[in-house]
């Protein structure tokens, strides 16, 4: 019996040592980014029974936190264990952050003080940021957007999502909207340009002035990114101008009279000296500024906003958005003559003592969607030329806004295709992505039917994985699988593994369809949908449309090339991806990912049941795609005279395509509301209310495709 207490009290001994040893924190106490780090520390250390003690006496551990910007580069970080000594030293504070969180992490993650190993990490690209819209003044009239506005004037929301953020490895947020001048500021000199009261201008500068600070803290850069030429109601009302240059409309004349340059240029000014934790301003050409040339809008710009700059008396950040429309036209094309006057005004821009560069000179990765091929096929307005880096760029660098349009109610990720949009964009001219979209806000949770408890709040929680996919590889792109599947197992006390490579295969389905489907500005795909803006309206993606689409990626091969060369007697070089070849692909990884999770249950768990559900309904629509593609491989083949058996195929894969979206159907309907879809205006500018989108509301477009088959005659008889 002995020898058993003995044990038991060994036992006690080592568990009581373990969990209530003391730690001392050893950091610079002025420093808001330290105090913030720290922050987030302790209730890691506490959840592993660690005391925090305040006096450097007696403890069991030291961590020290520091900054040594003589050996470590910025927002690096190194962390080191000597003994009872843990070091974490960053480059900035920003770095010190970055290593205090993967302290944090690290515990969170199972590890004990003893465990924790020397790591060391540093950015892959100087800027990571997002691209946030607001409701107000939004760039595109939509119920789906000003459903937002309760939520994005709670600074609680804004608190949240910074914490993402930087937890995220982001180190810049952009808020985008057409005038953001008058929920910032009375202008001095024209008061009647702004809608409030006194005490409703005060909310809305508390609300900015909130959010700067709280990026501040967290060492996030901020910077405002209005649309051109716009003005407020009121003013244009009081002063009889710029009547076409106000919210809603977008694509406008630009009014190019001196006193909205000056209204511009004064309301600029009065921004950045009463907000001086806002870091920069962005220029945006080409909305509202018909009618003008190319040259003529970048003299209106820098007589306006980087004047403004000037006057306001200190250094600010600045993103040159690289114009679209080389002609006066606000929908205009891409060219090398209309590359070389903008690069001119850039690298002018950048010579100025005012502008703390590098100035971040940014494009559209493949249009408005990015998350489809990971090759840059175009920008906004066309091809892109190698006139911004060739030569090699002084004073400013490339970055890439990577926009998401096609998929907000299903979670999403995809690391191996982010790794793979970073090796392709890596050069030496290339700062880094914006990472957001225009026709979504990730605010308002307006998804969720469920009424029982989840474990988020916000839109953009639902949304981990998409966030610190991107935020993560773009920091470090050698951050491994393991990390992401971490959190799966702290979420879920489940195998992340399997649910990440899960929703990492049916997720895919969206870059797949992105792919496949040639696109443009924001209506012309949804994803997540299968939808497209066909002429005027959007719609489900039929069969004929899909037969007679272009393919984005140039590897892959549309429906209708594959049968003509099948008729022609031709075939295709090994690496292209034809029909057959997505077909196999969609099927291999839309039915492991399925296989993956079969055994998994949610038990109660509704956070977990949707992690589960999302997985299912991306597989599914794989499916159905890939049920989709064999019946119109089948229909263009009847059509093409290459036997009448094809027409009965092609009846009966649509048949179980539709089966498969009757599958999507009973899964997301319990679980999903109607969502509010901004893809709805369809071509016009104008907002359209009639905008609900449901997998269950489109099921008579999904079945039309058997009436199309069933109907089908041969082309030449």
């Amino acid at each position: 019996m002995k020898p058993f207490l003995i044990s038991i009290f060994l036992t006690f001994l080592f568990v009581s040592e373990t969990y209530s040893q003391s730690v001392y924190l050893l950091f610079d106490k002025s420093s808001t980014e330290a105090n913030f780090a720290v922050g987030k520390l302790k209730p890691e250390l506490a959840s592993k029974k660690y005391s925090v003690i305040s006096q450097p006496k007696d403890y069991h551990y030291l961590i020290s936190l520091g900054i040594e910007s003589s050996k470590i580069g910025p927002e690096s970080y190194v962390i080191k264990n000597e003994g009872n000594k843990i070091s974490v030293l960053g480059g900035d504070a920003r770095g010190l952050i970055y290593g205090t969180l993967s302290l944090a992490e690290s515990l969170r993650n199972g590890a004990t003080l003893p465990e924790i190993v020397y790591k060391s990490e540093k950015p892959h690209f100087p800027l990571r940021a997002i691209k946030h819209n607001t409701s107000w003044y939004s760039y595109r009239p939509s119920s789906a957007l000003d459903l937002h506005t309760e939520t994005l004037k709670d600074v609680k929301y804004w608190e949240a999502f910074l914490d993402m953020m930087v937890e995220n490895r982001f180190n810049s947020l952009s808020i985008w909207n057409l005038h953001p001048f008058v929920f910032m500021i009375q202008a001095k000199n024209f008061p009647e340009a702004s809608p409030f009261s006194p005490k409703e201008m005060e909310e809305w500068k508390n609300l900015h002035k909130s959010i700067f600070k709280m990026a501040k803290e967290r060492a996030i850069e901020t910077y405002i990114i209005p649309f051109n030429i716009f003005v407020s109601h009121e003013f244009a009302n009081a002063h009889n101008l710029a009547q076409k240059n106000v919210y809603p409309h977008y694509y406008v004349p630009g009014d190019t009279s001196e006193i909205v340059k000056r209204y511009t240029r004064e309301s600029i000014t009065q921004v950045l000296q009463e907000y001086p934790e806002l870091t920069g301003f962005g220029l945006t050409l080409g909305e509202g500024m018909a009618g003008m040339t190319p040259q003529q809008r970048e003299d209106w710009m820098f007589e306006t906003y980087i004047e403004g700059m000037r006057l306001a008396g200190r250094p600010t950040k600045l993103v040159h958005r690289i114009p679209f429309s080389s002609t006066t036209e606000s929908l205009g094309a891409t060219s090398v003559e209309l590359e070389k006057l903008t690069r001119k005004a850039i690298e002018k821009e950048a010579k100025l003592d005012f502008i703390d560069g590098p100035i971040w000179a940014d494009l559209k990765y493949n249009w408005s969607h990015a998350h489809s091929t990971p090759k840059l096929v175009k920008v906004h307005g066309g091809e892109m030329f190698d006139t911004f880096y060739n030569p090699l760029p002084e004073g400013y660098k490339v970055t890439y806004t990577a926009r998401n349009e096609d998929f907000f109610a299903l979670r999403w990720g995809v690391p191996q295709f982010i790794r793979d949009h970073i090796s392709q964009n890596s050069q030496s001219y290339v700062g880094g992505y914006f990472v957001g979209s225009e026709s979504y806000i990730p605010a308002k949770d307006y998804f969720t039917a469920v009424k029982g408890s989840v474990d988020w709040k916000f839109a953009f929680q639902r949304q981990w994985l998409f966030y610190k996919l991107w935020g993560r590889l773009l920091y470090n792109p050698e951050t491994p699988d393991e990390v992401f599947a971490a959190t799966y197992k702290n979420k879920y006390g489940t195998d992340g593994a399997i649910l990440l490579e899960a929703m990492s295969l049916a997720s895919s389905t969206q870059m797949k369809i992105g792919s496949l489907y040639d696109s443009r500005w924001d209506f012309t795909l949804y994803g997540e949908g299968l939808m497209a803006l066909i002429g005027d309206t959007t719609k489900y993606i039929s069969a004929d449309r899909l037969i007679n689409q272009p393919t984005l990626d140039p590897d892959y091969v549309s429906v209708k090339d594959y049968v003509l060369t099948l008729k022609g007697g031709k075939d295709y070089a090994p690496g292209k991806i034809t029909p057959p070849v997505l077909i196999s692909l969609l099927e291999r990884d839309c039915n492991k990912a399925l296989d993956l999770i079969k055994g998994i249950e949610s038990h109660q768990n509704n956070s977990l049941m949707y992690e589960l559900a999302d997985i299912k309904i991306w597989a599914n629509l794989g499916l159905h795609l890939a049920e989709k593609l064999k019946g119109s491989i089948s229909l263009q083949s009847y059509r093409e005279g290459l036997g009448d058996n094809h027409k009965l195929e092609a009846v009966s894969s649509f048949t179980n395509a539709l089966q498969y979206w009757d599958e999507i159907i009973a899964i997301s309907r319990p679980i999903y509301k109607d969502m509010p879809l901004t893809h709805y205006n369809g071509s016009s500018h104008d907002r359209n209310d009639d905008n609900l989108f449901h997998w269950a509301l489109i099921r008579d477009e999904v079945a039309h495709d058997l009436e199309i088959a069933r109907s089908a005659t041969i082309s030449n008889p």
